[in-house]
């Protein structure tokens, strides 16, 4: 009897391990799926970005298409277009702003990631920019085949090249820090080197948001316009390839202090830009743009006193 009772206790314990085995794969298996869920979000972002670098392409195409016809109805369906383009290229801007942020938070970030978001911001951020300023601008109110309409189509491919060169360039020194001479490497995660890509289609985007009207719209400053759009394409150009540091505002938030600020500077200015898009966006593009270059222009000013300077007691 008491064999038979042992013997079923035995049972019964194996069955209970067996349970628990089972539960604790199926808790792994659901785990690693959730894990799995997680590895998306952020590659769903950077899908929504090329989304949004994709319609601004076509809809700068279809803008153009537009102002080969005459009258002013084609110009206003045409100017439409152009600020839709323009939107989509700063809805994009919030996308890539999250897709990264998304990725470290939740420790997704994965090779492939990071190579799938170089290739969009190449296409939203270098491609669509370029095409909308030509289309919008230079494009439209230039006489085709002339030396100034050749110069614009010029300046937009430069642009393209630039960015991509910006990309590559920050994908290196992210993988590849600089070493120091004592052999340390050099990480500045505060800055950026070169004014960032996003920024740079940024700056196109809310000068075409501020004035959606094409410049062939303007019959008689429209070389002049004109002038001043590939002056604009192609200093940003430049800056995107220079050595110029860019404040980086990937660390904010990290402590809960910094949250706190960050989450109501972020709704302030939502709310302004919600308000006030035309005016706020430019403004905000302007005033980083300038701040990099202020910023070498004082260390220009300055460090010589500073190397002259008697070192301190």
């Amino acid at each position: 009897m008491s064999d038979e009772i042992r013997m079923a206790s035995e049972d019964s314990e194996r069955s209970s391990a067996q349970n628990a085995s089972q539960a604790s794969a199926q808790n792994a298996l659901r785990r690693r799926g959730l894990r799995k869920g997680l590895y998306l979000i952020p590659s769903l972002f950077t899908a929504a970005n090329i989304g949004a670098g994709f319609y601004s392409l076509m809809a700068s195409l279809r803008a153009f298409q537009l102002l080969g016809d005459d009258g002013p109805e084609a110009i206003a369906r045409a100017g439409v277009l152009f600020d839709n383009a323009a939107l989509a290229i700063g809805l994009a801007f919030v996308f890539d702003s999250l897709d990264g942020r998304i990725a470290r938070f939740t420790k997704t970030t994965t090779e492939i990631g990071v190579q799938f978001d170089s290739i969009a911001d190449v296409v939203t951020f270098g491609i669509a920019p370029a095409v909308l300023a030509f289309a919008w601008g230079y494009g439209s109110a230039l006489a085709d085949g002339s030396e100034a309409y050749n110069l614009g189509w010029f300046l937009s491919f430069m642009y393209v090249i630039c960015g991509a060169f910006r990309l590559a360039r920050f994908n290196v020194q992210a993988t590849r820090p600089r070493v120091l001479a004592e052999g340390t490497a050099k990480v500045d995660k505060e800055h950026f080197v070169g004014l960032p890509i996003p920024m740079g289609a940024a700056a196109i985007a809310a000068i075409v948001h501020f004035a959606p009207t094409p410049l062939v719209a303007h019959v008689e400053q429209k070389e002049v316009y004109s002038g001043l759009v590939m002056f604009l394409v192609a200093a940003v150009s430049i800056l995107m390839v220079s050595t110029l540091r860019y404040k980086s505002f990937k660390s904010v938030g990290i402590n809960r202090r910094s949250t706190h600020v960050a989450i109501l500077t972020v709704a302030l200015i939502g709310m302004f830009i919600w308000l006030y898009s035309q005016y706020v966006l430019l403004a905000l593009v302007a005033i980083y743009i300038l701040h990099g270059l202020t910023a070498r222009l004082f260390s220009f000013i300055f460090a010589p006193l500073r190397r002259g300077a008697p070192a301190a007691k």
